[in-house]
Order: C-alpha cells, then structure tokens, then sequence
C-alpha cells in the first residue's frame, strides 16, 4: 500500500504537457520519422544500386 500512496502522491506533483504541446511533439516525432524513413530509402536504393552495377 505504501507504494500505491507514494505513487499516487507523485501523480499529484506531475507537470503534464498541454494540447498544444502535445501536437508540437507529436508533429515532430512523425516529421523525424519520416525523414528518417526517406533517407535509409534513399541509401538502400542507391546502395542497391551500385551492387547492382557491381555485379554486371
């Protein structure tokens, strides 16, 4: 039960984000991840390119 309290007591000091915040960061977890996304594309395909040429 002490943990349950000293959780509940903690909960109570919590700073949580605003909506607005929350947007913000979400915006740019999906932006980053599809940059990311882009440019691993980006060097798999020039990566497959060049075994490609490679090999003929």
């Amino acid at each position: 039960m002490k943990f349950l309290k000293s959780v509940i007591a903690e909960m109570k000091i919590v700073t949580w984000p605003t909506a607005k915040q929350n947007r913000k960061d979400s915006i740019t977890v999906i932006g980053t991840s599809i940059f990311f996304a882009l440019f691993l594309g980006a060097i798999d395909w020039l990566a497959q390119g060049g075994i490609t040429l490679l090999s003929k």
